[in-house]
């Protein structure tokens, strides 16, 4: 089995996978503050309760650098395998055309192989977490850059506790578009804004492109906005897992 584990801002994402079938996946806390022995705990109980079988193989993306080690030692811990972390020196078979190619993270890296390899080209990839990330991918697989924008919930807990009035709101697109109450007006702004902006976006990504992309959404939030969305648009949930495990087998001794 395979450990594959995707350190974000927010959350940790795990899966564990048998071959390409996905056997169980879940989600922990980023914490700076937590141990390796306490991450070990949470890996271990995790793995139990998911009945997940012996772990042979592990891989971590990561745009935490500071937990990168503490989650090595915490598999080492609760598996006995050496995870492979996804950075310099680890093949992944992108080409990466931007003007510094050590500047693009390894969540994008990771959800990019994962494109190429599962949908046709080219492609945008929406991940929408902490920061809502786009990317860009031309139909000979190169990676040609894309935008960074604040995240959808980042953006509603700056506008709540910034303003003295507007209450903490769940990510989710209101019955209209026209707001009658505070809350509506808010979840229309943060999710309905965010798919016209997404919408947006592909139309200008595709003019400069020259044609039609596929268009990707994966992170936690993506779901929401691609219900509010009036492309036609993939959601992929697994898409940095199924990424993980890809770059895990073009690196297998």
């Amino acid at each position: 089995m395979l450990l594959a584990v995707d350190i974000g801002n927010t959350n940790i994402v795990l899966g564990v996978l048998d071959g390409e079938k996905q056997v169980c996946s879940g989600r922990l806390s980023t914490n700076l503050k937590e141990t390796d022995i306490e991450y070990s705990i949470k890996l271990k109980a995790f793995l139990e309760i998911n009945k997940a079988g012996e772990i042979d193989g592990a891989i971590i993306s990561s745009v935490v650098p500071a937990l990168s080690r503490t989650l090595l030692k915490s598999i080492r811990l609760a598996c006995g395998v050496e995870a492979l972390v996804v950075g310099p020196g680890i093949k992944t078979g992108l080409n990466i055309r931007i003007d510094n190619p050590s500047e693009l993270g390894a969540d994008i890296v990771v959800g990019d192989v994962a494109v190429i390899n599962k949908y046709p080209l080219p492609a945008i990839i929406f991940d929408f977490g902490t920061a809502t990330t786009a990317s860009v991918i031309d139909k000979t697989g190169a990676h040609l850059g894309g935008a960074i924008m604040c995240g959808v919930k980042t953006a509603i807990n700056s506008l709540s506790s910034g303003t003295a009035q507007l209450p903490q709101v769940d990510i989710s697109a209101p019955s209209k578009l026209i707001g009658t109450n505070t809350i509506d007006a808010m979840k229309s702004g943060s999710v309905v804004g965010t798919a016209a902006m997404l919408e947006g976006l592909v139309a200008r990504f595709e003019k400069e492109l020259g044609e039609k992309a596929t268009v990707i959404i994966t992170g936690g939030l993506g779901k929401a906005i691609a219900r509010a969305t009036e492309l036609d648009v993939i959601v992929d949930e697994d898409l940095l897992i199924d990424g993980l495990r890809i770059i895990y087998e073009k690196n297998r001794k």
